[in-house]
């Protein structure tokens, strides 16, 4: 063997190692030097990048595996892949990773950020509509009865004319839904099998009545709100895989059915319950919530409630102050479900605002304790000066400024012309204050009563400063705490 044919073999044998890519449970395993191959040899392809200790990525790798596996079946030339962000930091690094997992999508070879949902099917769909027309061409009864078959949700749009105006809509609805599953067609024997007209639209589920038909007029903004409001059963359950759908939805008003499956409540609610909400479609979701689940306990509290309170219910209007609404009588009966959601679309409700009883020895404390019904004429003493730590009892945040606030406390205690006050910003609500962060510091001026947000750190000395120059100290500090605030939050898929 001369020296050019060694190097010729040596320069095979280091493509073909650079080209072949090791497969986990179905999925490429793509590390730096392999990279640029699999971007280049597969027109559709997925990544993955993960961190192995995050649990939203633990979460999601048994759902991505499944999605490949679905996606090879069937002979799909899309592919999925994973990098571990946290061995391959330069691709990690080359991507401006923000958090774990991301997941990118490459379309010949063109990047762009995945934002389907993270169950195998909704990442199939994503991908099919990504790599394909935005509503697959349905020729014969065969092929539209496996299209509906395959997918638990399918819109097919019967047009004649698919040039029309009305199939234009439909179209252009589909290109821009990564969820679900879009089919169109032409064809008279559909239509016939169907019981379809020309230009009338259907979507098929694997629930409830099976199918519903279109009726309205035929633009964009009605075919989107049909989908949204026929695509999810008449009571939702919620859960990790719900969430989203839930609270992202365009539904804003929602009735919360608490129930504990340890007791019977859903097989005994639920079913019956279905005959109101469907009276109410489109207008109020109706969700169960498992008062069981130790998941839901913030949601709980966010109520006011206690997992021993079910079953009961609560309506909430989301928006920024997530108005809440309890009923008068507690029961479950359709009547009473009934009359209470009627209320509320008529606009007969009167919001519910949480209060706590007042402790007797609510001022005996250097931090005096504020709740709903003493906080105004507390807060609003035109003769002092009341700073009021707003906070909520899981915020670490919170616990780590509890022993600095006693501190305060004390060194006010005395005064005349200061108050140092806390109120637990979960279980009581005003009219007129609007938490978001928790802890959240306020001073209300004495004479006027006017309320100044504290930005500063939260040291004893820079709060006794904020107080002692009447709220000035600490307003020009950047609030370098907000960011980490915020992950004590919850979000409104976390409620």
């Amino acid at each position: 063997m001369n020296a050019v044919t060694a190097i010729l073999l040596a320069v095979t044998c280091l493509s073909s190692a650079i080209a072949k890519i090791e497969l986990d449970e179905g999925v490429l395993v793509i590390t730096k030097d392999n990279f640029d191959t699999a971007i280049k040899d597969n027109e559709y392809i997925l990544i993955e990048f993960y961190a192995p200790w995050c649990g939203h990525c633990k979460a999601l790798a048994p759902e991505f595996a499944k999605a490949a596996k679905q996606l090879a079946d069937s002979g799909s030339d899309i592919k999925l892949a994973k990098v571990d962000a946290t061995i391959e930091t330069e691709l990690a690094e080359k991507h401006g990773l923000k958090g774990y997992p991301t997941l990118k999508f490459y379309r010949k070879g063109i990047p762009i950020d995945y934002n389907g949902g993270r169950q195998a099917d909704d990442i199939v769909n994503w991908l099919v509509k990504k790599a394909g027309p935005a509503a697959k061409e349905l020729n014969s009864v065969e092929e539209a009865k496996a299209f509906v078959d395959e997918n638990k949700i399918a819109i097919i749009g019967f047009f004649k004319d698919q040039e029309s105006e009305a199939a234009k809509a439909f179209l252009e609805v589909a290109s821009s839904d990564d969820e679900y599953a879009f089919g169109i067609t032409k064809a008279d024997e559909v239509l016939k099998e169907y019981d379809a007209e020309d230009g009338s639209i259907i979507l098929f589920k694997k629930f409830e009545e099976g199918k519903v038909k279109f009726e309205e007029e035929l633009t964009v903004k009605n075919i989107q709100n049909f989908i949204v409001v026929q695509s999810l059963p008449l009571i939702v359950d919620f859960n990790h895989d719900t969430a989203a759908k839930i609270f992202n939805g365009d539904i804003k008003s929602h009735l919360l059915l608490f129930l504990s499956k340890e007791s019977g409540h859903f097989d005994k609610y639920v079913e019956e319950l279905k005959e109101v909400a469907k009276q109410f479609r489109g207008k109020i979701l109706f969700v169960t919530v498992n008062a069981d689940e130790a998941d839901h306990k913030r949601i709980l509290e966010f109520f006011g409630m206690k997992k021993e309170d079910a079953p009961a219910m609560r309506i909430i209007k989301l928006g920024d102050d997530m108005t809440k609404y309890k009923p008068e009588n507690p029961e479950l009966s359709n009547e009473n479900v009934l009359e209470f959601a009627s209320a509320f679309v008529k606009g007969e409700l009167k919001r519910h605002l949480l209060n706590e009883d007042l402790p007797e020895d609510w001022d005996k404390h250097p931090v005096k304790i504020l709740v709903a019904s003493n906080f105004y004429e507390v807060a609003h003493n035109k003769d002092k000066d009341v700073l009021v730590e707003f906070y909520a009892p899981w915020c670490t945040h919170c616990q780590q400024l509890a022993p600095i606030y006693e501190e305060l406390g004390k060194k006010y205690k005395d005064s005349e012309t200061v108050v140092i006050a806390k109120m637990d910003a979960t279980a009581n609500e005003m009219e007129t204050m609007k938490i978001i962060n928790y802890p959240t510091i306020v001073l209300f001026k004495k004479q006027t009563n006017e309320a100044v947000q504290y930005n500063g750190e939260r040291t004893l000395d820079g709060l006794s400063k904020f107080i002692e120059t009447g709220g000035v100290y600490g307003q020009a500090a950047e609030d370098a705490q907000e960011e980490d605030e915020d992950d004590d939050v919850p979000r409104k898929d976390e409620l």
